[in-house]
């Protein structure tokens, strides 16, 4: 298994990439939360500090001035906060003001996707119409049955929000309304794999990506720490995916479906350790790139991980500025370690620099929880599979 994974890193070739293209473009519209999930990264999610309207404009004037944007489009994910908590209003305007400058300012306007993340309990038919209206990507995030997903995504007095987030998913459901899910693994979920399925199942929850619990920013702990979690995880993730080859009507799980393109298919590194895939830009303006979960962040090292204000800087020269560069050079260093010393990193490509930075105190550095859990041990089950289904064992 080891030695068809070295064939790919051998036959990669992977150079560094200076830029890339921008990809994806996520905005935070709030730094508000209604729930306090035990796990969250986010620093601010008490305050109710709000993108202002006025700013929709410079950001695209900067964005579309940039020349850094994927010819193909790019999707903007409103994010890092519960954005149903902003008015339907406010989206509305910002969505007519962008495809307005997309339409003025570029000769052959770009396909823009609009995307929200939400814990879905504060979802109406009012913000089903608007989601219909506008064709809206709309991700979920519920970890499961009840007595899961209740041990974590709380309110601020404590109170489980299951119910709620059920209420909204079939809201959704009844307006013919697509969607996937993000469900958060922690220690409590890896002895349910069959619960877990099936509920998803049951409740005609068709995709859903599993997040682990990480370590960064304000979550400065996981409990997937603990000993003996990696064989349990192994477990889980070996059920679930008999589960899904076993089902008349699978469930689509991101981790397979992209680990097993990965294996299978040729393909090059574009992501989160490639400057300018990302543009991640925070409720005042202040913009950063690489991993989104760095925007809001302090460091002894970096002071913060904010690149400039999307008011009083341009984009495309951000790249010469000393900062930019110190993380830049940082940030491939780990990439470049990780090529060196991991078989998996055709698989990944040189990891998540949150992850890197907050599990292991720097950029420069290699394996995490993140990279073990959900590209090494998801490859390891996938590669047996096909080695069993190809007869090689």
């Amino acid at each position: 298994m080891i030695e068809l994974l070295r064939q790919y890193i051998d036959n990669w070739g992977y150079k560094p990439s200076e830029k890339g293209s921008v990809k994806l473009v996520v905005i935070q519209p709030t730094t508000f939360c209604n729930l306090d999930c035990d796990y969250c990264y986010l620093p601010d999610r008490q305050l109710k500090y709000k993108l202002s309207l006025e700013l929709i404009e410079p950001i695209f004037r900067n964005i579309f001035a940039s020349d850094l944007i994927d010819l193909r489009g790019f999707t903007i994910v409103w994010h890092a906060g519960e954005p149903l908590t902003v008015p339907i209003s406010f989206y509305t305007a910002a969505i007519q003001i962008i495809d307005k400058l997309n339409q003025e300012i570029n000769p052959n306007p770009y396909q823009i996707e609009h995307s929200l993340q939400t814990n879905a309990t504060m979802i109406t038919q009012e913000w089903c119409d608007f989601i219909k209206e506008y064709d809206l990507r709309i991700g979920v995030s519920i970890d499961g049955p009840d007595f899961i997903h209740d041990a974590h995504r709380r309110t601020r007095t404590g109170k489980g929000t299951h119910a709620s987030t059920m209420r909204g998913i079939k809201l959704l459901q009844n307006n013919q309304i697509p969607f996937s899910v993000i469900a958060v693994l922690s220690d409590i979920s890896l002895d349910y794999p069959d619960e877990i399925f099936d509920f998803f199942l049951e409740n005609k929850i068709r995709y859903v990506g599993f997040n682990i619990e990480e370590i960064e920013g304000t979550n400065r702990s996981s409990s997937l720490q603990n000993n003996g979690v990696d064989e349990r995880y192994r477990n889980f993730m070996q059920r679930l995916y008999r589960r899904v080859k076993e089902a008349e009507n699978p469930l689509q799980v991101r981790e397979f479906d992209d680990l097993y393109s990965l294996i299978c298919q040729k393909h090059s590194f574009q992501g989160q350790f490639t400057p300018f895939t990302m543009i991640n830009i925070a409720y005042n303006g202040d913009f950063s790139t690489f991993s989104p979960e760095l925007l809001s962040m302090k460091s002894d090292v970096y002071g913060d991980f904010i690149l400039g204000n999307i008011t009083q800087h341009e984009l495309r020269s951000i790249d010469q500025t000393d900062k930019f560069k110190k993380l830049d050079r940082d940030i491939q260093a780990g990439v470049k370690m990780c090529q060196k010393t991991c078989p998996y990193f055709s698989l990944c490509g040189g990891g998540a620099p949150a992850n890197k930075y907050y599990e292991n105190g720097t950029f420069r550095s290699t394996e995490t929880i993140y990279c073990r859990y959900t590209k090494k041990i998801i490859a390891d089950i996938i590669l047996e599979a096909l080695e069993k289904q190809l007869g090689i064992v």
